[in-house]
């Protein structure tokens, strides 16, 4: 079989590097997706792409679909022909249907019944009577979060595509979009390279743009920004912030990266480093520069898109702009710190929330008084007078002239601001600490009061917004609750603290008003949102279960319960134990609520050693389990349990509950009833089965 390569190359003005991730995998997945339904099969795939081009390219693609063959199972045999055996008009539009002739039917036997089947094949087509369709399908699935239209509007694309390259080995494959045909010519470089480009043949492409100064393959272009980095890193004798995120975002700006080195006054590093840091991340995409001791330098290091002749004037003209934006953060800087924090709260009232929810100071009250009541029930009056100052401050912050500009800092300018404020180091660092962690592996709040407060606005935040009607639905979740879910576990988790989350929620319901209702769905939604956490820990979806139905008001102690059944999950005797538990549950539940009332353990009654034992068992560790519980101690339920499942499988093994003598019956029916006692103390065991 001959083998070809496909090149396909879509060729735009600049796409923000936001949507070219997306991109990339998206078409990935499309184009293989795709390719396998078409039957063509490839040696292998690969998408990339640059701002002004996104290019799929497959090796070795077979110059033939494969042959298809099908069984198709049809109506039974006693209908597929008549008395005369010849086939019914069933039968006949069944072929039909299936495109085959009555020479192509044939009957198999499936459970015992025969059935007309029909053998539908289908010969391979040609690949290059596919491919048209396939590309031009391709452009149109990458539905991006922002298109464009440039000529008709129902074709829309990121930004408008100006020229396509679609080749199969050195043969144009004809595909049209957006008024634009494609063709053998690409272009190069915008500044370092020709308007017009000829591709003569698929293999030569990635050779032929390298010479037009074009890197496509976003991955390598990665690693010429980190060898640049690595190099001027010597060259300054410090350390740049390899954020992979900014890293990513640089490799999707440009299409030939050329790492230049940059500074700023020295006297800029008296504002605080975060706000420093999110300037030269955020507006210039530089990477920020440390010291040996971890110290933020006076340096950076950015990536240009052109080679300039003197690179100087590349970077003069970087540090002008970064300049001008420090002396902004600068002159905030100064500005905030002439007001104290406490005076700013009042704008807060100004401020809003959300629409239906008021303002932020009306949520900074009510966090305030959750945290208050939090810190009294836990019986932390060691933090109540920092935590209450915190929680009053915590979101005076938002409306300063430098988190106006900067929203990413907020928190950390509140902690600024409050340390010259004169407030004390636990208020100031709470008022930052509320708000970790901000995202996946981010750290934890290092101090109790943060961890209060941030556990509280986000407690008041899940209510509220169900409250409002405006819980998360799919894949859309606009104002981070399930976020907020995810670090509200992650904070108990990780500093240890036995929470009443039910509570916690509860107590931000009353203080909204919220309904029954409203309650009920945030309760449901933490629930699940606790559950896929756990799942997503490694945990049996049976074992999670079971944990979250039981302790999901406590995720400290579902994760504890957790890990200690999660231990002895196959252990031979738990096995046992939770087929017990099913059927003490399928007995008792086939009882009415009268025969269950009626029912008496008479000890004198029990003659049989497999039902004494049981009784001694359930006496012993009864106790045991109870003292257990109320210490949260899941090791010691779990050795209770271990002790009680021999006797209860024994007691099954050896004993007919539902005996003609209605007293044995009763008292074995109240065996039952103990056990069962006994099991939902715990949980619900038949969610292990």
């Amino acid at each position: 079989m001959i083998l070809r390569d496909l090149l396909f190359e879509i060729g735009t003005e600049e796409i923000p590097a936001r949507f070219m991730t997306w991109a990339i995998a998206e078409l990935e997945r499309a184009a293989a997706e795709d390719l396998a339904g078409l039957r063509l099969s490839y040696e292998s795939l690969k998408v990339t792409g640059t701002p002004r081009r996104i290019v799929l390219y497959v090796e070795n693609v077979s110059e033939r679909q494969e042959d298809f063959e099908q069984t198709v199972k049809g109506p039974p045999k006693t209908q597929a022909l008549d008395a005369d055996g010849n086939y019914t008009k069933s039968a006949l539009g069944f072929a039909k249907s299936r495109g085959v002739q009555t020479q192509d039917l044939r009957f198999e036997t499936v459970g015992g019944v025969e059935y007309l089947f029909a053998v539908v094949r289908e010969s391979g087509k040609d690949a290059a009577e596919l491919l048209p369709a396939f590309l031009g399908g391709l452009l149109k699935k990458l539905v991006f979060p922002k298109s464009m239209y440039w000529k008709d509007p129902s074709v829309r694309f990121a930004r408008p595509v100006r020229w396509i390259v679609a080749l199969w080995d050195g043969d144009l494959i004809p595909v049209s979009f957006g008024g634009v045909n494609s063709g053998y010519t690409s272009r190069g470089h915008r500044f370092m390279g020709s308007q017009s480009v000829n591709i003569p043949i698929a293999k030569d492409y990635w050779e032929i743009m390298e010479r037009e100064s074009v890197i496509v393959d976003h991955e390598r272009r990665k690693e010429m920004i980190v060898d640049g980095i690595e190099k001027i890193e010597g060259e300054i004798g410090g350390r740049a912030e390899r954020d992979s995120e900014l890293l990513e975002e640089n490799a999707q700006l440009v299409e030939y990266p050329i790492p230049f080195p940059g500074s700023f006054e020295g006297e800029f590093l008296d504002i605080p480093e975060e706000v420093l840091i999110a300037t030269m991340k955020k507006n210039q995409r530089y990477f920020p520069v440390r010291d040996s001791s971890g110290r933020l330098m006076a340096n950076f290091i950015g990536v240009s898109n052109n080679r300039a002749r003197d690179m100087a004037v590349v970077r003069d003209g970087n540090e002008r702009v970064l300049r001008a934006r420090l002396h902004d953060a600068a002159f905030f800087w100064k500005e905030d710190l002439q007001k104290p924090l406490e005076s700013l709260l009042p704008r807060l009232e100004k401020l809003l929330y959300q629409e239906r929810l008021g303002s932020v100071l009306a949520k900074s009250e009510r966090v305030r008084s959750l945290a208050s009541r939090l810190v009294s029930e836990m019986g932390w009056d060691d933090i109540a007078e920092a935590v209450d100052r915190a929680a009053y401050l915590s979101k005076a912050d938002l409306v300063t002239s430098m988190v106006f500009e900067f929203p990413e800092v907020q928190g950390v300018m509140g902690r600024e601001y409050a340390k010259r404020g004169n407030e004390s180091l636990a208020v100031a660092n709470a008022i930052f600490e509320q708000y970790l962690p901000r995202f996946a592996g981010d750290e934890l709040p290092k101090a109790l009061e943060g961890a209060v407060i941030g556990l509280c606005d986000r407690a008041d935040t899940i209510a509220a917004i169900h409250k409002a009607g405006l819980s998360p639905s799919g894949s859309q979740d606009p104002y981070g609750l399930r976020r907020a879910a995810r670090c509200v576990n992650e904070i108990i988790w990780g500093m240890d603290l036995d929470i009443d989350m039910g509570a916690l929620l509860g107590e931000s319901g009353e203080a909204l008003e919220a309904g029954g209702d409203v309650m009920a769905k945030v309760f449901d939604f933490y629930k699940n949102r606790l559950h896929n956490q756990l799942r997503e820990r490694g945990y049996e979806y049976g074992t999670t279960s079971l944990a979250v139905a039981s302790m999901w008001r406590r995720p400290l102690q579902a994760q504890r319960m957790l890990e200690a059944f999660d231990e002895v999950s196959g252990a031979e005797w738990f096995g046992s134990l939770v087929l017990s538990a099913v059927r003490v549950n399928n007995i008792l539940g086939k009882l009415t609520d009268a025969e269950i009332a009626s029912v008496k353990l008479t000890e004198d009654k029990l003659k049989v050693t497999a039902e004494k034992n049981l009784k001694e068992a359930l006496d012993r560790q009864g106790s045991v389990v109870s003292d257990a519980l109320a210490r949260y101690d899941w090791k010691a339920v779990s050795k209770a349990l271990s002790d009680l499942s021999p006797a209860i499988s024994s007691f099954f093994d050896d004993v007919m509950v539902m005996s003609d003598d209605p007293a044995e019956r009763s008292c074995r029916l109240a065996l039952l009833l103990k056990c069962r006692d006994m099991f939902d103390s715990i949980g619900d065991f038949s969610l292990l089965k």
